[in-house]
């Protein structure tokens, strides 16, 4: 028998080290070749980590919530043979060294039941491993196909989809056309038959331990709110015009996608924002540097399983109506499902944040620090309101309102700025023809 030490490998440009957010194995487990070690949360992104080979697990490098150093030790595998070769052999004295080496990592024996992982950032000194080239390549082994033959997907894959009962053609992969874990995972998620579930207490307290995405917005928001001075405004705007040209317009889309509020608020805001450049900006803080953007990179917030996240839509003011509709869609399930990549949820100037149906009347919105500003959409209601007859009178008509809140940060934002952008936005989406024109 032999050992096979699994690094954490450089998962991303100016990554320094992630956190463990999910375990899918413990000391003890046999884990095969490509099957799922854990997901790791960077800064910018989760990844799921897969081990090179087939074995048991015999150490692990701490619990969920812990951050481990690329390059550090994820786990320790005992394979068969002499494993891999430039893997520590499993003799009393390289399993010493490895405890000495890494004391925060722990080992199973053959009859006990396995101990709890304890968590590697308890050692005191780095990790000192010898260094080890990516593992020879080996065959894979055959398994029975799971729906569609045609369908490349790892042993593991396969074999954890023949256990739900998930047929293979049934799912498209996020990316290439490799099926992965993550997407078995997206599919039980979001399918038809097994749709998201948040667990229920059962009359029972729980006690959720605040890690990786959860953890990271905790982190932000206080750090926002502890750090920017932030001031609210609320405007009323009649969108009975606009929803009048938002209905003609998606009775005429033809193939194009549906248009909801979103991309006519988008537009607005993108043609308001050349004459309020300290709106649409970053503030480093740290250096006393504000950034004034002459593009417009619009955050949108989206509500996901397993939190806040906010994709990015690029170039907002160079699309059309019927393109950032399209993007909102396509932004919007990339985070839902997990596929958004790390570019796309990062470099946002402003952000857009929107509860649809839920929108209530009045919202202050947590800024999306460094950005100094967020600006949402309210519910639309229909109220009484007096309007103009065209002949110097006054009548009462029905009309569809909507309120628009905006925060802002003090240090950089005037009041009279903040509510002269809002009005200029209200104007836009009040004249919508203004919004097509050029």
């Amino acid at each position: 028998m032999g050992t096979y030490t699994f690094k954490l490998p450089d998962i991303g440009e100016g990554i320094a080290e992630a956190e463990i957010v999910a375990w899918h194995v413990k000391v003890g487990d046999r884990i095969e070749e490509d099957g799922r070690i854990a997901d790791m949360m960077t800064d910018k992104a989760t990844v799921e980590m897969e081990s090179p080979v087939a074995g048991i697990v015999i150490q692990v490098a701490g619990e969920e919530g812990d951050v481990v150093a690329i390059g550090a030790p994820l786990v320790v595998i005992e394979v068969e043979g002499e494993g891999e070769a430039d893997a520590a052999p499993a003799t009393p004295q390289a399993k010493a060294q490895i405890e000495a080496e890494t004391p925060g990592m722990e080992e199973v024996n053959a009859s006990p039941p396995p101990p709890a992982p304890v968590p590697l950032s308890a050692a005191p000194e780095p990790v000192k491993v010898a260094p080890q080239p990516a593992p020879a390549s080996s065959p894979k082994q055959s398994a029975a196909p799971v729906g569609n033959s045609k369908v490349q997907a790892s042993p593991a894959v396969r074999a954890r989809a023949a256990e739900l009962g998930i047929d293979l053609g049934d799912i498209r992969p996020a990316e290439g056309s490799r099926l992965r874990h993550s997407d078995l995972d997206a599919f039980l998620a979001y399918s038809g038959t097994g749709g998201y579930r948040a667990p229920g207490l059962h009359g029972q307290d729980q006690q959720v331990k605040v890690i990786g995405l959860r953890r990271r917005i905790a982190d932000n928001m206080a750090a926002s709110k502890r750090n920017i001075p932030h001031f609210s405004y609320v405007e009323e705007c009649d969108v009975t015009a606009l929803e009048q040209m938002r209905v003609q317009l998606n009775a005429n889309r033809g193939a194009k996608p549906k248009l909801t509020m979103l991309p006519l608020l988008i537009t607005a805001i993108c043609k308001a924002v050349p004459q309020f450049p300290m709106i649409n900006a970053r503030f480093d803080d740290e250096a006393g540097v504000v950034t004034r953007y002459a593009a417009v990179h619009l955050g949108m917030a989206a509500q996901t399983p397993a939190g806040l996240m906010v994709p990015v839509i690029r170039n907002a003011q160079d699309r059309n109506l019927w393109q950032l509709a399209q993007e909102v869609v396509r932004l919007a399930e990339a985070a839902r499902d997990g596929t958004a990549k790390s570019e796309e949820l990062s470099g946002s100037t402003m952000t857009l944040t929107s509860l649809g149906p839920l929108g209530g009347v009045a919202h202050t919105p947590v800024i999306n620090r460094p950005e100094v500003a967020i600006l949402g959409p309210n519910r639309i209601v229909e109220r009484p309101m007096f309007v103009s007859d065209g002949m110097g009178g006054e009548r009462i008509e029905k009309r569809k309102i909507m309120n628009i809140s905006i925060s802002c940060d003090h240090r950089v934002v005037d009041g009279w700025d903040a509510a002269s952008f809002v009005q200029a936005v209200k104007n836009l989406l009040e004249t919508p023809v203004l919004l097509l024109a050029n």
